[in-house]
């Protein structure tokens, strides 16, 4: 079900990183798609990786699910009370989720037109196979992770839709531009662990094995590659049995957040880092939006104190890219922006220490 490449986007594998770049995870608080464009490439800029802006505000199909969910092939959704569910065709809340991304698309390709340098690289953000199963609800109202075969369709579906939606986003910014792909699994550790409670709430689902995990990852990041994406990240949860899965997995690397990560967690990232994988570390705290701050040197040094104490070279520091721990869609839009600023000043310092090396 993969398509081809399509020929606005470069093809090959991921070029080796040269220096620290910042990203940020995807979603943007407000309403108004031309501002949130704007502002994320504007600040983001190259070397940085601006990503394709998801709006939540606006409502449902702009929630990172319903995104997704409607870009699905031959599965349609509609809303519910309790979510997101399978059913038999598309109704007004599908339309609704197309229309959003239609929009957000339309947008990008007329800021990215009217920009001077509009960069190398975009980023584009999809909830990933398992936990759109785990978000997604089967007629007689339970999730569809329960089922192998809701799985299997799921996650061919979603191989289908994603190559299909990096074939629009292509076809709206230069041609040559690489493609970046983040899979979002926040759900992935209760998937492995079976503690995702069922519709009733009274107990919990069969946890899924890992290596169906694996081949489900695999199934979607072969039709992504296939598609033209030059890179495949899974963020995922900073807990054991995720970092395990993605260690596993055949993708160019993964995002975790910062905090919470153990000696044994670094010691996963080192070894995913002296295996030429790209990590994408939340380094910047913004789970609590009143939250201030921290200054650049601290957040520089929260991040060279373990690498350095692993042994990893100052030269492998471009294997990172720097990234809020969260989305930003709770932020106001003064306290989003200083984040971004943020994020580049903490890679521009962190390239300082390459260039010293």
């Amino acid at each position: 079900m993969a398509a081809e490449a399509p020929a606005s986007v470069a093809a090959g594998g991921p070029e080796r990183p040269t220096v620290v770049a910042a990203t940020a995870l995807g979603s943007w608080p407000g309403t108004d798609p031309v501002e949130a464009a704007r502002t994320v490439r504007g600040e983001l800029g190259a070397p940085n990786l601006p990503h394709l802006v998801e709006l939540p505000d606006r409502g449902s199909g702009s929630d990172p699910v319903g995104r997704t969910a409607a870009m699905l092939v031959d599965l349609a959704v509609d809303l519910q009370p309790h979510g997101w569910r399978l059913v038999d065709r598309p109704g007004q809340d599908q339309r609704r989720a197309v229309s959003a991304l239609a929009t957000d698309l339309s947008v990008l390709a007329d800021v990215v037109g009217a920009e001077e340098n509009p960069g190398r690289q975009l980023k584009l953000q999809l909830r990933g196979p398992l936990s759109l199963a785990a978000n997604l609800y089967l007629h007689y109202g339970e999730r569809a992770l329960l089922d192998a075969g809701a799985r299997r369709d799921i996650a061919q579906s979603l191989a289908a839709g994603a190559a299909e939606h990096l074939s629009k986003v292509a076809g709206a910014v230069p041609a040559g531009t690489q493609l970046v792909v983040q899979l979002d699994e926040p759900e992935i550790g209760q998937v492995l662990s079976g503690s995702i409670p069922t519709a009733s709430g009274y107990r919990t689902l069969r946890s899924i094995p890992a290596p169906e995990v694996s081949r489900t990852w695999q199934e979607v990041a072969d039709a992504l590659r296939a598609a033209g994406a030059v890179e495949i990240v899974l963020a995922i949860p900073a807990e054991d049995a995720a970092l395990e899965a993605v260690a596993a997995a055949g993708v160019d690397g993964f995002a975790l957040p910062a905090a919470g990560l153990t000696t044994a967690r670094w010691e996963a990232i080192a070894a995913a880092v002296e295996s030429d994988r790209r990590i994408w570390l939340g380094a910047v705290h913004t789970a609590d939006p009143a939250a201030p701050l921290p200054q650049v040197r601290q957040l520089v040094e929260s991040v060279l104190r373990p690498w350095r104490q692993l042994g990893l070279p100052a030269a492998s520091l471009p294997q990172l890219r720097i990234t809020p721990s969260t989305g930003l869609a709770g932020h106001s839009l003064d306290a989003a922006r200083l984040v971004l600023t943020r994020l580049g000043q903490v890679a521009d310092a962190l390239n300082q220490v390459v260039a010293e090396a």
